[in-house]
């Protein structure tokens, strides 16, 4: 069939989009009738995009070695109205940075965001990334648009002040690199300044590498793609100038290498005019030079080859470009302005890393948080709808897994994150007023999580048992000093917090009994959980594995209090039961959480007021909705855990302003959906949460049921 004519072809090609996602039919009536009408007339459509994402997604037309058993998953995927919704504006953490970390996370860096004489006679006087990240606006109903950056505001990297705060943030959330985009065209370099300015300061110990963005640089974004601002001149000679330029990086002491080689990364070598000719220049040169052997490694971005090919090292996955996800744009709803971009959903990336393939070379796993770029192309963007921050700690977590199990060697965990600032795309972990640090929250906690299932295997550590224990009430902690003057067998460590008013008195009393302890001044807020969270980190940097979190609980407003507390007390603190619970979580390791035979109750039952608190921490740590049905928690808040399946919610940023003031609330505050998050902490690292004999009661004696 012959072709119309480009202009004629665009016309009747926007025309046509227009009119069919304006049709007053249901979504799934369009649906069929554009399966039916390809599938019987691909002749007449052949010339269309849409016709050849269709034809993409159906044939499976996937990453060569991609899992074609996710295929079918890509087409039952829920529709959602907002993933996001959950998940509320995330306030920065206060802990220090992660100290073991299963492997390598690095983000591309993008350098655009200050002014060049080049940018300014292309796109105007001041142009920077922030000229097209301000002028966006959404394009259909559910369109998040514009983003606005948070802490760092609209920053300016010739300001000195910028890269350290980056760094900072970056290597508090588990970052552990940046990988800057290098722009060379034959000789003149664009954008090198904040590298420059990176790599003089001495006092930015961060480690990094270079990514050769080696494109011609286009008038893509407003449509003039034939357009050439800056083209690239490859030669034998260009290839020598090059490597000697980049080679006052590679030599950097900070600069990231594996097993010993400095890592160089190529965006297109499809496009150099011999990649493997270009390669052997850059190894024989680095070796005649003192840098020694380098390691090369080629972006899939738009392609899927064996890195061999152009006598690379290793290739890196690059999400979402190169790959054929699920075209929903027939399901959005345009506002004002037509339309004429493509909608893709995220969410088959979470789904496909669930399935992971071992590639057939040395392969290092991308993951993107989101992506979107229309305040680059404006209605002719492709976004990515249904990102969120939950489903892209997932899809890390899934990656972690991945590559820890396909690498033994650290050098080569590698992760690569697209990326930490790319805010015209959309694809960006830094900080921004709607969600605040959810995404980089999300890229800690997927270490946490990975970190903390391989802990469980390690050998045994502190054999002392860490009792924490919240003393409110003076008086009942008397029931708890009786317990604790008995244990005579067990080697014991007490963490106590207690309020002003009482503190001297306990004291006192802790004093009169034969274990260590560590008493912690708190105030009156978040019940006995704020308490716990602020002497947890006594408690992890003392090495134990297991712990025991009991408070003094007095539950006034029911006649049957003191039978509830006093029946858990028997079961956790008596040193019989001490004995027998630690030897029960040492015989059974895929247990998190013991809870008390009786108390231990259905958490789709016993939400109380606390579901929309609890389904927004769940999804911070990585659970699904559906997830939670499945799970029990402890009834009062009393049990002995892992150290471990406390690793995910200790990493919560919780802010002590975040806790209600006590007003004698007996439910709905953040205090008791927390009460059921221990629980979901210990799900997150595939722990379980039960009672020694396994009970659980439908039924409590102690509380109504409100939700089943």
């Amino acid at each position: 069939m012959k072709h119309p004519y480009p202009v004629i072809r665009s016309r009747l090609a926007s025309g046509s989009q227009w009119a069919w996602q304006n049709l007053p039919i249901p979504f799934r009536v369009k649906l069929r009738f554009k399966n039916m009408v390809f599938h019987t007339l691909p002749g007449l459509f052949a010339w269309t995009r849409a016709y050849r994402r269709w034809q993409a997604f159906n044939f499976h037309a996937h990453h060569h070695f991609h899992d074609k058993g996710a295929d079918a998953l890509d087409q039952t995927l829920p529709a959602i109205a907002d993933e996001t919704a959950a998940i509320p504006h995330v306030p920065k953490l206060q802990a220090p940075p992660l100290k073991q970390k299963p492997a390598k996370l690095i983000c591309f860096y993008l350098p655009q965001f200050h002014p060049i004489p080049e940018n300014d006679a292309w796109w105007g006087q001041g142009f920077t990334e922030w000229t097209n990240v301000r002028s966006a606006r959404p394009r259909f109903k559910g369109h998040e648009q514009p983003h606005v950056p948070g802490e760092l505001g609209y920053y300016d990297l010739r300001d000195p002040s910028v890269l350290p705060r980056q760094i900072e943030l970056a290597r508090l959330y588990g970052i552990e690199g940046f990988c800057f985009y290098f722009y060379w065209f034959g000789g003149q370099r664009l954008l090198e300044g904040p590298l420059e300015r990176f790599q003089k300061d001495r006092d930015l110990n961060f480690p990094f590498c270079l990514c050769w963005a080696n494109e011609n640089w286009s008038r893509r974004w407003d449509g003039r793609e034939n357009e050439i601002l800056m083209a690239q001149e490859h030669s034998p000679e260009d290839d020598l100038a090059f490597i000697a330029h980049v080679a006052r990086y590679l030599e950097d002491s900070r600069y990231i290498r594996i097993k010993g080689r400095p890592l160089l990364l190529v965006y297109r070598p499809d496009l150099l005019p011999s990649a493997r000719k270009t390669a052997k220049r850059w190894r024989c040169w680095c070796r005649d030079n003192g840098i020694g052997d380098i390691y090369l490694a080629c972006t899939q971005s738009f392609e899927a080859v064996d890195p061999a090919q152009y006598d690379f090292d290793a290739a890196v996955e690059f999400p979402p470009n190169n790959s054929t996800p699920p075209d929903i744009t027939d399901q959005m709803d345009p506002l004002d302005t037509p339309f004429a971009g493509t909608v893709f959903d995220w969410r088959t990336f979470i789904e496909r890393s669930r399935r992971y393939r071992r590639p057939p070379y040395t392969f290092f796993r991308g993951v993107c948080p989101a992506w979107d770029n229309t305040p680059r192309r404006k209605q002719h963007g492709i976004v990515f709808q249904h990102s969120s921050p939950q489903g892209y700690q997932q899809w890390l977590c899934n990656a972690i897994q991945d590559t820890c199990k396909r690498f033994r060697h650290a050098d080569e965990r590698l992760i690569f994150i697209n990326a930490w600032n790319e805010w015209a795309e959309g694809a960006y972990l830094e900080p921004d007023q709607r969600r605040g640090y959810a995404y980089l929250e999300a890229t800690r906690m997927a270490l946490v999580r990975r970190s903390a299932e391989a802990q469980t295997c390690e050998p045994e550590r502190k054999q002392s048992i860490a009792i924490v224990i919240h003393a409110f009430y003076a008086e009942i902690f008397e029931e708890i000093f009786a317990y604790l003057k008995n244990i005579d067998s067990i080697p014991c460590h007490l963490y106590v917090t207690a309020t002003s008013e009482h503190i001297g008195t306990i004291g006192d009393r802790l004093a009169q009994q034969p274990h260590p302890f560590r008493l912690l001044y708190v105030e009156n807020r978040g019940r006995d959980i704020l308490p716990f969270l602020t002497i947890l980190p006594e408690v992890l940097k003392d090495g134990h594995e297991f712990l025991v979190k009991i408070h003094t609980k007095k539950s006034s407003h029911r006649q049957d209090g003191d039978q509830w507390r006093q029946d858990i007390f028997a079961q956790m603190l008596s040193e019989k039961a001490l004995r027998e619970n630690f030897k029960h979580l040492k015989r059974h390791p895929e247990i998190g959480i013991l809870g008390p035979d009786g108390h231990m109750v259905p958490m789709q039952y016993y939400w109380g007021s606390n579901a929309a608190y609890g389904l927004a921490l769940s999804a911070r740590l990585g659970l699904e909705p559906a997830d939670l049905n499945a799970l029990h928690f402890a009834a009062g808040s009393m049990f002995m855990a892992r150290i471990e399946a406390l690793h995910p919610l200790f990493n919560l940023a919780l802010t002590q302003d975040a806790f209600e003031s006590e007003n004698g609330q007996i439910d709905g505050t953040l205090a008791h959906a927390l009460e059921r998050m221990f629980s979901v902490s210990a799900r997150s690292i595939q722990l379980r949460t039960q009672s020694k004999h396994n009970i659980t009661t439908d039924k409590y004696n102690f509380a109504n049921r409100t939700m089943g």
